[in-house]
């Protein structure tokens, strides 16, 4: 049996990376090799077992310098900030290791630095790294290929009251599963934010709500309203250890891949 593939957890101290931590330490065939922290955290030099809540420290600690910890990784795992994903999609490049991105936020520029980036680099990226979701966007883009333009198309989301960005990545994920399947780009047909005297809804368009409050995970609908009847596909998380494991499966998917940029449908095998 060849040795574990090592993975190394950015945003270490985090929700996410602790998870991640957990859960590769428990994961066959996959190794935690480092964490990252922030320079100026108080969580830096702190042993990443112990930091995780396992039983025993790993002896592994956070570090503020990412080029050592990605130096030695085989794969990055990176739920952070549109600013620290591009980064450290630089330093994956350079180190031709897999970075598995779950950052949501990120702007246009950010996608041509990733893509370049992915010229050297194993990336995998998505908006959503569960099954579940993977699964509904495949629904989505099948559901909004069926159906005629005359079925209005609205994406619902809910999220934590902590969260930063809006529309969520998953709800951006699942518009452009409907515009695939529409044969559009989701660019020039989202709605967003409506507000006051709006006038009557776009024929083609596809509509995005946005709800945050309390500890919701992540829920999210997508609602296909026709003359008379309603379709509605959705999926709620109810534990973010689901998006840990997809970004697990993912770095373990990408080892021996070469350099390009990926998704989740790749991983899964649901393009």
């Amino acid at each position: 049996m060849g040795a574990d593939v090592k993975i190394a957890v950015t945003g270490a101290a985090g929700r996410m990376g602790r998870t991640l931590i957990r859960l590769i330490h428990e994961t066959p065939g996959a190794a935690v090799s480092g964490g990252i922290e922030a320079k100026g955290s108080p969580h830096v030099g702190g042993d990443l077992g112990t930091l995780a809540g396992l039983s025993e420290p790993l002896g592994i600690f956070a570090s503020d310098d990412p080029l050592t910890v990605i130096k030695d990784a085989d794969a990055l795992v990176d739920f952070t900030a549109p600013a620290a994903s591009v980064e450290f999609a630089g330093l994956a490049a350079q180190a031709r290791i897999v970075h598995v991105i779950g950052t949501t936020g990120l702007s246009e520029a950010d996608d041509e630095r990733i893509a370049a980036a992915a010229r050297h680099a194993t990336i995998v990226r998505s908006g959503n790294m569960s099954l579940g979701v993977n699964l509904l966007a495949a629904l989505v883009r099948q559901a909004a290929r069926a159906l005629d333009p005359s079925w209005d198309i609205e994406i619902v989301e809910m999220h934590h009251r902590h969260k930063v960005d809006a529309p969520s990545g998953t709800a951006l994920l699942l518009g452009e599963a409907a515009a695939e399947g529409r044969g559009i780009k989701l660019g020039d047909r989202s709605e967003r934010g409506r507000d006051g005297q709006t006038g009557a809804r776009a024929d083609g368009a596809i509509g995005f709500a946005s709800l945050r409050g309390g500890s919701v995970v992540g829920d999210h609908q997508v609602i296909f309203a026709g003359p008379s009847e309603r379709i509605v596909l959705g999926h709620i998380a109810e534990d973010r250890a689901i998006f840990a494991r997809g970004a697990i499966r993912a770095a373990l998917w990408g080892q021996g891949k070469g350099p390009g940029l990926f998704s989740m449908a790749d991983v899964l095998g649901i393009k």
